[in-house]
């Protein structure tokens, strides 16, 4: 199956407890297109960098078999740029720098040979933008992913409520759900999202896992307990690309399956905090992933008696 991916591809300078980075690759569709190409071998790349972005990152996307059509290089401009600092506890951060630079005027231009795409992911991104997307396709995909954040919800909440109408599956963390639905019990939160528009809500917890809601139905996947945690970054984005990857892979968008596609993800976002950036995920093997999402299986797994 085909997987359309639309995010930022960028640079970040990272600082952590554990160390800090100069600027590296980055970028939500960077992270997901990666990750999601472990599953599928027909990911399909838009996004937008400028003249100062490496062309070696460009042949990695290659060569992991990701289509890099539609990444447009604008010349004489700079590539988004993120620059943050994480906390002891890993789930809070300081922005320190943000730098639009080509993502300011981003317009997705999706080639002919994506706009039939039967999966596709939005990355965080504009509402406009990720409208536009969809709005660009010859046909309605058989699903349709997105993530977004509260920045949106806070400057573009009108844009942000007509895009959710147009979307199968919203993923965003538990701050976020409280924030969009003005609820905090997770619950109530859930089932409030869940009426404007989308059928799947996942809501992320950092290192107390996921959960997974559609109509009365709720599914949580926990996170597995990690001795060090280096970089958690990616880590949201790294978790769409192995969730919707794997549900490309088996072509089957059964809430059952989705629960297994949460495993998936998590185990990916997993491999993605133990190392700066997008290194850890470069060179993963299947037996890796699977040992990995073996793990999260032992973690919950118990026999009545």
């Amino acid at each position: 199956m085909s997987l359309l991916v639309v995010g930022s591809v960028a640079f970040d300078a990272i600082e952590t407890p554990f160390g800090k980075t100069d600027k590296i690759v980055g970028g939500a569709a960077t992270y997901i297109s990666y990750c999601s190409s472990y599953f599928t071998k027909n990911v399909q790349l838009v996004g937008v960098v400028g003249e100062d972005f490496p062309t070696e990152t460009i042949e990695s996307f290659k060569s992991h078999g990701i289509d890099v059509e539609g990444l447009q290089i604008k010349k004489g401009e700079k590539s988004f740029f993120w620059s943050g600092k994480y906390h002891n506890d890993m789930n809070s951060r300081d922005t320190l720098v943000t730098e639009l630079n080509v993502l300011a005027d981003f317009d997705p231009i999706i080639p002919e040979k994506y706009k039939n795409a039967d999966y596709v992911m939005l990355g965080n991104l504009a509402p406009k933008v990720q409208q536009t997307v969809l709005e660009r396709m010859a046909k309605r995909p058989k699903l349709v992913v997105m993530d977004t954040m509260n920045f949106w919800m806070e400057i573009a909440l009108d844009d942000l409520k007509t895009t959710l109408k147009m979307v199968d599956v919203l993923s965003i963390n538990d701050e976020e759900a409280r924030l969009l639905s003005g609820e905090y019990s997770l619950v109530k939160a859930a089932a409030k999202v869940l009426s404007m528009g989308p059928k799947f809500l996942i809501i992320k917890k950092g290192e107390h896992g996921a959960l997974l809601f559609h109509q009365n139905e709720v599914f949580y996947a926990p996170a597995l307990p990690l001795e060090e945690v280096f970089d958690p970054t990616g880590a949201g984005d790294t978790f769409a690309g192995g969730f919707i990857g794997y549900l490309a892979k088996t072509d089957d968008i059964s809430f059952d399956n989705m629960k297994r596609a949460i495993i998936y993800g998590s185990a990916m976002a997993s491999f993605c905090v133990e190392k700066f950036g997008t290194e850890r995920l470069m060179g993963l093997t299947e037996a890796e992933i699977n040992e990995r999402v073996s793990q999260f299986k032992k973690l919950s797994h118990f026999e009545m008696i």
